[in-house]
């Protein structure tokens, strides 16, 4: 389990992105959910985080893919694949990420340790 920060750090409408391999971005809506999902667009390498959160749906800000929040299943081209969920749970006012034990999708080139691979 990772530890994100204090909920009270975490305001609704932000996100933070941990620092796991792969990252995870943790998303506190503007109703109070709170999610969390690989931090990877699946189509490119680039940083939900910095997307924009709208309904229960994160924007990557590269090519406007978007991914569903309780889901993780993309909307549309250029991304097809789905990014993994993890549960998050609060304990003692700190939020918490479950890392799922699913294999993550992530764009081509791109290694589990964030690194670019070379074939």
């Amino acid at each position: 389990m990772h530890s994100a920060c204090p909920l009270s750090a975490l305001a609704p409408g932000d996100a933070i992105r941990l620092e796991t391999s792969p990252p995870i971005a943790v998303f506190h809506t503007e109703e109070g959910e709170l999610f969390a999902l690989d931090d990877t667009c699946t189509h490119q390498d680039a940083s939900l985080t910095d997307g924009w959160v709208e309904d229960c749906w994160v924007e990557c800000p590269l090519h406007a893919s978007k991914f569903n929040l309780r889901t993780g299943a993309a909307d549309a081209p250029p991304a097809k694949l789905p990014v993994r969920v993890h549960e998050v749970l609060v304990v003692d006012g700190r939020i918490m990420v479950k890392e799922s034990g699913d294999a993550p999708n992530l764009p081509p080139g791109l290694t589990v340790d964030g690194h670019i691979s070379a074939g």
